[in-house]
């Protein structure tokens, strides 16, 4: 039986993922700072922030419990809009989205080569190609994960381990915020492109395509506006 560990799962893509895994006989371990949204036999839940002092001692008990791990998919995420009187909700940004995803790796990727194989996967955006001033903590810890998964991903490959990142536009979960959400995406149609990955394993999905295109042509004009407000 396939047995994967999602991390940030009681809500939005990671839960949905849950129970598309769990429908299609995957064992799955899910680890988040909530409790347990679901019940199922084949499924354990795991209490653990990613940004708490004990988190690494949590997953490696987590991965010890389930054995051989097939897949690891890192949905944890948090973004606020900009605001000048809580900058700690930037700073909590970069902790969650960007020193959750370290911390997950330094963990998970030595247990996948002692297995000698099993996929990575990582939940980042297509906010990683901007300068956003709205939500510049969002976008700079999805551009470090993007970038730290890419590179990772081609070292581990040769040696068996995938690891692949998942760039998102808006989908429909309590992350989509702003009066503007372009090409929104529903939580099914997200599973189903990470479904897609996880069956074929490549080092980097960007979805919908052509939002993708569209933030890669914006990305140089934002920057452009980024250097003459200074």
């Amino acid at each position: 039986m396939r047995h994967a560990i999602i991390i940030g799962n009681t809500d939005g893509i990671g839960l949905a993922l849950t129970r598309r895994l769990l429908s299609d006989g995957w064992a799955v371990t899910g680890l988040s700072r909530r409790s347990a949204t679901i019940e199922h036999d084949r499924y354990v839940h795991v209490a653990a922030d990613v940004t708490a002092a004990g988190y690494p001692q949590e997953l490696t008990r987590a991965l010890t419990a389930a054995g051989r791990v097939d897949l690891c998919v890192y949905a944890a995420g948090v973004g606020d809009l900009l605001d000048l009187d809580d900058l700690g909700a930037q700073t909590r940004a970069i902790e969650v989205n960007l020193l959750g995803v370290a911390r997950t790796v330094e963990v998970v990727v030595p247990h996948l080569l002692a297995a000698g194989g099993g996929h990575l996967v990582g939940l980042s955006s297509l906010a990683d190609a901007l300068i956003t001033p709205q939500a510049p903590g969002y976008a700079a810890s999805k551009a470090g994960m993007s970038a730290y998964l890419l590179a990772l991903g081609a070292t581990l490959r040769p040696r068996g381990v995938a690891v692949s990142t998942v760039r998102f536009g808006f989908v429909d979960t309590k992350m989509a915020k702003g009066p503007v959400k372009p090409m929104m995406i529903t939580v099914d149609r997200a599973v189903e492109v990470l479904m897609r990955c996880v069956r074929t394993r490549p080092a980097v999905v960007s979805y919908p395509r052509r939002m993708a295109l569209l933030v890669r042509a914006a990305a140089p004009i934002a920057r452009v506006r980024a250097r003459r407000s200074r």
